[in-house]
């Protein structure tokens, strides 16, 4: 939400801002608390990564966690900058960790290995080229919602076929953290004139960064479940200090 006052960066030039008045508590950040509500997303996804590593899950999930910091990183210098050049450093990882859902989710089922990741590849890398020519402006918006829209199905079918209690739990603290990050974004987008005369604003957009980063761990560690058991790792659901949920496999000894 643009104030007047002058910055480090110079004047906003992204194509978005958020409703959070620019530069109150700093002249290197404009956006204070949009940029700080990444840090929870950057520490989950190091989580994940250390439990992906420690017990030599795929690759892919810590590419999708390394993923997961990348895009929290965009994320910061956008909202930090609100330059043209660090909302592509946001959006296109946006794109990057779709594709990569995509790959984790639909890659089981693929008779041809090869050409599933050679495809995302090129594709990820052609549009991050496009973006950065030219500024898809509402065309992201809605290539990036076909992309989530594309993953539902296959998340569901996952969701059914899990037995595990603790693992649908997963499932549901992911949907329920995307609901509610969702209507946050929605009423900081729409409803910003009303909120910039209440005494204290809500924040939505900050929150929206706090909940998609639990949102994130809790799709990944699903993901991570449902991978172990297609290849009988016997995973089970434990909890760290009885609060953060994990995945811990148990792989046969000939593997």
């Amino acid at each position: 939400m643009a104030d007047g006052i002058s910055s480090f960066w110079g004047p906003v030039t992204s194509s978005i801002e958020c409703c959070e008045k620019n530069y109150s508590y700093s002249s290197y950040i404009a956006e204070f608390y949009n940029t700080i509500s990444n840090i929870p997303t950057i520490l989950l996804a190091l989580i994940g990564l250390i439990n992906a590593l420690r017990q030599r899950f795929e690759k892919r999930f810590s590419v999708l966690h390394i993923s997961n910091m990348i895009l929290a990183i965009g994320s910061m210098l956008y909202h930090a900058t609100l330059q043209s050049v660090q909302q592509q450093s946001d959006e296109t990882p946006m794109v990057w960790e779709m594709l990569l859902y995509m790959y984790i989710l639909y890659s089981p089922d693929w008779h041809y290995r090869s050409t599933m990741p050679t495809f995302v590849f090129l594709y990820g890398a052609f549009f991050a080229i496009g973006h950065a020519i030219v500024r898809f402006g509402i065309g992201f918006k809605v290539h990036y919602g076909i992309l989530c829209i594309l993953c539902i199905p296959r998340m569901y079918k996952y969701y059914i076929y899990t037995q595990d209690a603790s693992a649908k739990r997963l499932a549901k603290l992911y949907l329920a953290t995307l609901v509610l990050g969702s209507l946050c974004w929605l009423c900081d987008r729409f409803f910003c004139k009303e909120i910039s005369r209440w005494p204290i604003n809500p924040q939505g957009h900050a929150l929206w960064h706090v909940f998609m980063g639990f949102n994130s761990y809790f799709a990944n560690t699903f993901l991570m479940f449902c991978r172990a058991q297609q290849r009988g790792w016997a995973p089970k659901i434990v909890h760290f200090m009885g609060v953060l949920p994990f995945v811990k496999i148990e792989k046969p000894k000939t593997q």
